[in-house]
Order: structure tokens, then sequence, then C-alpha cells
């Protein structure tokens, strides 16, 4: 028999009425008896493979999905906005303005966008737990699990020539293999203008009801030719209906779900607030820039919009961590757990919710330095990033596998050089300006007397040091970059390029925090892993794991919600969009595109625009498919309302939606806005 705590638990999850509709679940092991029993859909082996093997993670944040047998990929305007600015050149601004290409020669090649299908899963917890000894030290046990990670990722990426990640779940109870085929040839097929991609701006961002055009379409490439690929989503014309069970198919970055009380008040008073800080800085300084001029502008969005959305993202999820509520229904949980733990603790000795409260005071006095210095919040500067993936990969590449830092295994060195050796053009305008920004940050976090501001600042103000490192460096040559990387420590030992210089000076502190860090890391990943092994005794496969920005499927029901006595319906629709832009005066953000104007009297305005869902949603989400019973694609998720942001914490269907762009909604644009005549033929045959 259970203990008396966790069936109290049990109770509380599942005396939730929205409990059957929670979870980002794992290909390999979905939620088939919730869907029977809910909504009397079978989840077949072949539906879940087409599912898997049709979706895509953009490996610079983001999710997309194949919609037909050459190749064609859509995702979300604003995750194709990085090729899209760094494809424009001065006086072709392709993210204001928009592209469409008539002709597959006209599709333009992204300078090092890649593109990640997930191709087979194995779980390896057996063999990465197995090499941490009994009474290890936490430095001796996270080195053991790096380099078992490490000797696994190699293994496999030898084996197959995949790439190959071991993924963390349940904060250390699971390790999954994930394997990956990789495209890095990737070209721009159709964008829509800026104008409707982000109608409403930053003032409707996270809210609903919306009116936006986020989709981007491009095309995978191998040896040159059009990828024919099996596994694609058919697009259905009609979309979806009030009512309807639709599935999300993507990448959800990172939740908090199941992090303890403790984490959570450690995030709300400490983490989250210097995010913020950080966040709202950045957004200032790139606000300030991009009203130079149109060029400054054009350079400033590619940073500018994820700031912006972060910084409202992250201020919702602090709000959500601020109620209360939500922490007081998070104790009752926990302290339940706490219970069945004190009354069968079995070979647990050490509580290990105590484990990860003593954790966060420890992180209290290093966690800003971290972030500061090694995550390199001081440093917003791509350059400077770059000359410390050189420095570091001198260093690295020579020491064993298992001994490198994660990101310099052998595992992750395509991906990496992938982007180091970047043709894409760099505005050293800007890259001053950021970098300028950012040193300010750390002399206003850390007092202009700190040794470590005045050894940075080297007797300069933050501009005159920003401009002189940028000024004097060469990295934004790609050759230079490959010489130094091929000559390897040698070439970079006798580097008088100033930003190397920089980095060479604080690598030592900076990996010293990051040392620290991890050790703290491993003391909680060893906690939660003895959590996870109580919920997995009791609830086995009933819970999904916190999302990891790796393949997920999600479900729920289209479904409208009331907000102050107002019912907000589950679809907005075109009539709605010139209605909106009336209401403001036309005025930017809500200025209706001049083509959109043009082209008004050819629209059916009863079109169904935006529509809202249920299903369990986060960031990372951005571009998934949504499906329809039969695995059609009947929309392109890319937002959540802000009653959705608390989501990061604890899964709500109250007035919690995602929102995704209409299937009909995209084709009825394709063919009378913009003339994508060939396009359309493609997504409908």
């Amino acid at each position: 028999m259970a203990p008396r705590g966790l069936v109290v638990l049990i109770a509380l999850i599942l005396s939730c009425p929205a409990f059957a509709d929670e979870g980002m679940w794992l290909p390999n092991k979905p939620p088939r008896e919730l869907l029977k029993s809910k909504y009397q859909f079978d989840l077949t082996d072949t539906w879940l493979e087409k599912v898997q093997k049709a979706s895509i993670r953009f490996n610079n944040g983001g999710s997309g999905s194949f919609v037909s047998p050459d190749g064609l990929v859509v995702t979300n305007h604003h995750i194709g906005a990085d090729a899209l600015q760094k494809l424009s050149t001065k006086g072709k601004d392709l993210y204001h303005d928009g592209f469409l290409a008539r002709t597959r020669a006209d599709e333009l090649k992204c300078p090092d966008l890649e593109l990640n299908v997930l191709e087979e899963i194995e779980d390896v917890t057996k063999q990465v737990q197995d090499a941490v000894k009994d009474g290890a030290s936490a430095a001796d046990a996270a080195a053991a699990r790096r380099a078992a990670i490490a000797r696994i990722a190699r293994e496999s990426t030898e084996k197959t020539r995949l790439r190959s990640d071991v993924v963390t779940l349940f904060h250390g109870g699971l390790y999954h293999l994930y394997r990956y085929k990789k495209f890095t040839d990737i070209r721009l097929v159709m964008a829509p203008e800026h104008g409707i991609a982000f109608f409403g701006g930053d003032s409707d961002n996270f809210e609903y009801p919306r009116w936006n055009l986020d989709v981007c379409f491009f095309r995978v490439y191998e040896n040159g030719e059009p990828l024919r690929t099996k596994h694609w989503f058919r697009w259905n014309a009609e979309g979806p209906k009030e009512g309807d069970l639709v599935f999300v198919s993507g990448h959800p970055g990172t939740t908090n779900r199941l992090e303890t009380v403790a984490r959570l008040k450690h995030r709300r008073d400490f983490t989250l607030p210097y995010a913020l800080q950080t966040l709202r800085c950045r957004e200032a300084l790139l606000s300030q820039y991009a009203e130079k001029g149109p060029e400054q502008r054009r350079n400033a969005m590619k940073d500018l919009f994820p700031v912006a959305n972060a910084r409202k993202a992250l201020t919702g999820q602090h709000q959500g961590l601020l109620d209360p509520a939500i922490l007081v229904t998070k104790e009752k949980l926990e302290q339940s757990l706490i219970d069945a733990f004190e009354a069968d603790k079995g070979t647990i000795k050490v509580s290990p919710w105590k484990m990860i409260a003593v954790t966060q005071e420890k992180l209290r006095g290093f966690e800003r330095d971290y972030f500061l210095l090694e995550r390199g919040d001081a440093f917003d500067s791509k350059l400077l990033r770059t000359a410390r993936h050189l420095l570091r990969l001198a260093d690295e590449l020579p020491k064993e596998d298992g001994k490198r830092l994660p990101e310099y295994r052998s595992s992750a060195l395509e991906s990496l050089k992938f982007q180091l050796f970047s043709p894409a053009p760099i505005s050293f305008d800007l890259e001053r300006v950021k970098l300028a920004g950012s040193l300010s940050f750390l002399a206003e976090n850390l007092g202009g007397e700190h040794p470590l501001v005045r050894t940075i600042l080297d007797g300069k103000s933050p501009a005159k040091r920003a401009e002189e490192l940028i000024a004097g460096s060469k990295l934004a040559d790609p050759q230079e970059r490959k010489r130094l990387f091929s000559e390897g420590k040698p070439a970079i030992d006798a580097s008088g390029d100033p930003l190397i210089a920089l980095v060479r000076t604080i690598d030592e502190q900076a990996r010293a925090l990051r040392q620290k860090y991890d050790e703290s890391d491993e003391v909680q990943q060893q906690a939660y892993a003895s959590i996870s092994r109580m919920l997995f005794e009791k609830f086995g496969d009933r819970i999904a794991p916190d999302a990891t920005f790796t393949l997920r499927l999600a479900f729920g029901a289209v479904q409208g919600y009331e907000v102050d006595g107002a019912s907000l319906p589950y679809a907005t629709d075109f009539a709605g969009l010139f209605a909106r832009g009336e209401e403001q005066g036309q005025r930017d953000p809500f200025a209706v595109p001049q083509r959109w104007l043009d082209a008004k009297a050819k629209l059916d305005l009863k079109t169904p625009f935006n529509f809202v869902s249920t299903a369990d949603t986060i960031g990372g989400n951005s571009g998934s498919p949504v499906l329809n019973r039969a695995g059609e694609l009947v929309g392109i998720n890319f937002d959540r309302n802000r009653h959705g942001l608390v989501r990061n914490f604890v899964y709500t269907d109250y007035q919690a939606r995602h929102i995704s762009v209409h299937s009909k909604a995209v084709l009825e644009a394709l063919r009378k806005i913009y003339a994508a005549d060939e396009l359309v033929r493609e997504l409908v045959k």
C-alpha cells in the first residue's frame, strides 16, 4: 500500500480537471491511454513515426515541419528572422519587406542555418548512472557523468554518422540518446513582410485576439538537390473547427514544473529579477540604436525581437511565481511527496528537498558572477563569443573527449564549426554598441572599483574600451577564424587580437565559476534523480518530463475562452484584421500592409486567421506544426497568450491557450495577396 502522503499527492493531481491535457510527451513514451480515454483517439506507431520524422528542430531555437515530399519546410517568420536578416543587404530588407522565390532557382541559400530531424531514441540511463560511484564527491560525480555522456555520444556519432545528443530528463532521473539527421543546405522560399507577420507588435505579443501571418517557408537540399522526404505533413485546406482535437509536435525549450519549491523561490527572488534587469538594459540599448536610421534598425531587429519577447515572457513567469495561489498548490503537492518520503525512505537517507534547498543558498553567493562572466552577460558581442570559442577550442581539443567542456566534444564539434565559420556579415557598429552596453552592465552590477571591472576596462570608459576591442579585431573575417582554429594553440597563444587577449585574461576565473556552478548542478541532479525514482514507482509513464528543447507531443482541444466577462472566439478572421487596423488609425504596429489593403476586395474576409487551443506548449514550440487526427497540418503554432505564461511552472487550461496561424489563412494569403501559385500547388497537390 502506498504511504498516505503519496495517496494525497495522487488525489491532488488527478483531481485537476486539466490533467488529461497536460504534458509535453516523449515520442517514445506517448500518452496512449489519456488520448483513448478522453478523445477516443488511437495513437498508432505509424502515426507517431510520421510525426517524429516530419517534425524539424531549428538549431537557432525553434521548430518546423516538412510539408511536401520535396523538402519544403514551414516555420514562423520570427524563427526565420535570423536567416532573413543575414540574407538582407543595404536597400534590400527581406525581414521588413518579405521575399518570394518564384522558381527553385530563385531560392536563397542561408549562410549558417542548421535543421535537425530526430531519427532514433535510445535509453542510456543505466550507462550514465552506473558511471557515478556511490559516495563520490560532487566534482567527481560530475566528471564521471560527463565522461560517460561524452563516450556514449561519441560512439554513437562514429557508428551512425548522425548527430548524437544525450538528453537529461526528469532532472537526471532518465538519460536518453537522441540521434538526428542534420541538414545545413537550407534555402529561403517565402516570407511575408514583418508588418503582417508581427501585426500588433510588442503591444499584442502574448495576447489574444491576434491577426498574424507568422509563417516562413524554407527548402532543405541534399547533395545540391531538393530533399526527397518520405515523411511530411499534408496541408489541410480547411483547417480546424471549434472543439477539434489537435496535436502540437515541436521542441519546447524549458519548463520548471518538476522543480522544488525552494528552487522556484530562488528563481522568483534571484534568477528571474536578474534576467529581467539584463533584458531591459539590452532592449533599451537596441531600441535606441534602431532609432538612428533604417540601416541601424535593420541590423538591430535581429536581436531586438528575441530580447523583447524574452523580457515579456519572463515578466509573465515572474508574475506567476508572485501569485501565492501557484506556490501554495506546489507546496501542497511537494509536502505530500515529502510525507511519503519520510514514511518510506528506503535507501535514501538524506532528504533530496533539503539538498536542493541548501544548494539554492550557495548559489546566491556566486550565481550573478557566473551569469556575467561565464554565461557572458557582460560580453554581448558575437565577435567576443567567437574569440572565447577559439581560445577554448585550442585548450579543449587536445584533451580526451570525456574531459572536454560539453560544447567542444566531438559529437557537437561539427555544428559548432558550422556556426563559427559562418560567412554571414557582421555589423561592426552594432557590435561596438552592444559590447559597450554590456560592459556598462558589468560595472553597474559589480561596481567601478571591482578588480574584474578594472581589468576588463583597462582604464577606459565602456564605450572607449568597446571601440578599441572591436576596431582592433580581425575576427569578423571567416578566413582568420579558420586559420586560428586550424593552427591551434600556437596561433592562439601568439595572437595579438585584442578580443582573444581579453578572454585569455578572464578565462581562468570564468572556468572556476563554471566548475562551481556545475558542481551545484550535480548535487541538484542527484537530488532530483531520487525524487524522480519515487515518481516513477507510483506514476510510471503518467507524467511527462520538463521540456528540454527536444521533440515532444502535446494535445488539446480547439477552444475559445472568457476574459473579464467577454467571450473570445476560438478563431479570428481576416475581417478582424482590417477592423483592428482602422480602429488603431493604421498606425505602427497596427498598420495593415499596403499590399493587403490593395487586395482586400479579393479576400474572403470570413477566412479564419489565428486560432487557439488548450494544447500544452512553451517557448521553443514556435513554428511547431499543429495537426489533426489524420496527421494533417491545420496550423502553425507561434505564441501563447499571457494566461499561458504560467505554464512554465504549472499547467492550466483556464484561459491559458497557445495561438496558431490557421492553415486556411495561409493558403488564402498566398493565393490572393502574394500570387504564390507555385507554392500553393506544392502545398495542396
